[in-house]
């Protein structure tokens, strides 16, 4: 009797303490639980785990963060993902997404973190005791979205060629600068207000760094990478941003930019100054690729919402 009355206390006590400790840098879980529930599929404290592991292998900052909010950052990018592959598995049936273009995706990723190859990428995921499988089916999870984003909204992009040519024109022999950015991109819902919500990104980046600030606010694809962009010509930036960007200096950051889906904050990191005689089919069709990719990000936004409006999810 004593001793059942003893292995029910320790029941307790156990299902009451948080899902995970960190100790050294390492990670580890009681016990597997369920925290979330999306439609019929489930997200359990090993989940969670794992995805902490990934997001502290890709940003190690996030260590700088407390504990509570390390777990919430990682249920949110979670949840992302999971609200992604249902809807993946609902509207796709063959799932073949070519080793070229989960490279060029993966590339992206190590590249960002310091690295110049995939062997390379390989060891470091090893060290960090994390599974380049698993690696490889987040990249083929967001492959595939990009896919679904594509089919349901390439019709609706909208590039004036002759606009860009133009473009293309003012820059032609002629001292242009590329930026080093990174975004946060967020909303806000009826309740919110904007000044409010911009003090208290403010905040985390004041106290946390931009990336930090990024992991925990920016609904954006690239939250998984603290916001992290690559190099940008002025000549691919739109005008509207290029204004805001200009005022700036290296480390400082833009106030609320409006765009569709919400708003969005750039951080310069780096800024160069580029010379070079501009090959014009070249450059139109780059910058017609980057203002594409612009607009199906933001498809992609506010597609993301109207799925996960529709689904069922639950804390437990």
């Amino acid at each position: 009797m004593k001793d059942q009355f003893i292995k029910e206390q320790i029941k307790l006590i156990i299902s009451t303490l948080i899902i995970v400790i960190f100790t050294n840098g390492e990670i580890k879980s009681f016990e597997n639980e369920i925290v979330l529930r999306v439609n019929d599929e489930i997200i359990t404290t090993i989940d969670v785990e794992d995805e902490i592991r990934y997001l502290l292998a890709l940003n190690p900052n996030l260590n700088n963060l407390s504990k509570n909010e390390i777990i919430q950052i990682s249920k949110k990018s979670i949840l992302k993902e999971k609200i992604k592959q249902i809807e993946i598995d609902r509207l796709i049936q063959k799932k073949n997404i070519p080793n070229k273009y989960l490279e060029q995706l993966l590339k992206q990723i190590y590249f960002k973190i310091g690295m110049s190859n995939i062997e390379e990428f390989k060891e470091y995921l090893n060290a960090k005791k994390i599974s380049y499988e698993n690696v490889l089916e987040k990249i083929t999870i967001e492959a595939l979205w990009n896919e679904i984003i594509f089919s349901k909204y390439s019709s609706k992009i909208k590039i004036d060629e002759n606009e860009l040519k133009n473009e293309i024109d003012k820059y032609k022999n002629k001292l242009s600068k590329s930026f080093l950015l990174s975004e946060i991109f967020f909303e806000i819902n009826k309740e919110e207000n904007l000044d409010k919500k911009f003090n208290e990104i403010k905040k985390m980046i004041k106290e946390n760094g931009f990336n930090n600030a990024a992991l925990k606010y920016s609904i954006s694809q690239t939250s998984n990478l603290g916001g992290k962009l690559d190099w940008i010509d002025e000549s691919s930036i739109t005008n509207k941003i290029k204004k805001e960007l200009f005022s700036l200096k290296i480390n400082e950051y833009t106030d609320p930019i409006r765009v569709a889906g919400g708003f969005l904050i750039l951080q310069i990191n780096d800024i160069k100054n580029i010379k070079s005689k501009i090959d014009t089919d070249k450059e139109l069709k780059k910058m017609i690729r980057s203002r594409t990719n612009d607009q199906l990000n933001q498809f992609s936004k506010m597609y993301f919402n109207k799925v996960k409006k529709d689904m069922s999810i639950n804390e437990t």
